[in-house]
């Protein structure tokens, strides 16, 4: 497994649902800024991909657990390592976590695919960084 990119996240009100509490679905969306900010902490952009190789990459799987809730005006700190890395897939484990205290972790298989939806292999420069990641 990789060093552990990190970031900050801090809960709004945006972020909440009626109870006060972090809205479920929020997480996968806080677990995708991790990704996105992960691979810029590699050197590659999701736009520059998209535009220089022609890939995008889906999600095909997503495991998670939700173990305590968050609330508004938390300030949490994601965590966001690889894996695995195989030919047009890898894995990423993503940890939430308020102070030391574990709220929510993922682990997310991301398919790398073309514009026609077909998987392709990473680009050779992207998984070395991956695998390589301080």
């Amino acid at each position: 497994m990789t060093a552990a990119h990190k970031i900050d996240i801090r809960i709004y009100y945006e972020d909440t649902d009626a109870g006060g509490i972090v809205f479920y679905a929020n997480y996968l969306k806080f677990a995708e800024r991790g990704r996105t900010e992960y691979l810029r902490h590699c050197g590659f952009e999701n736009k520059s991909l998209m535009d220089s190789h022609g890939i995008i990459f889906v999600v095909r799987r997503v495991e998670a657990d939700y173990l305590t809730p968050a609330y508004l005006d938390d300030m949490l700190r994601l965590e966001t390592s690889v894996t695995e890395a195989k030919n047009a897939s890898f894995t990423m484990k993503q940890s939430l976590f308020r102070h030391n205290q574990l709220v929510f972790c993922a682990n997310v298989i991301l398919v790398c695919v073309d514009c026609s939806g077909k998987p392709v292999r990473l680009p050779d420069g992207l998984r070395t960084a991956m695998m390589e990641s301080k």
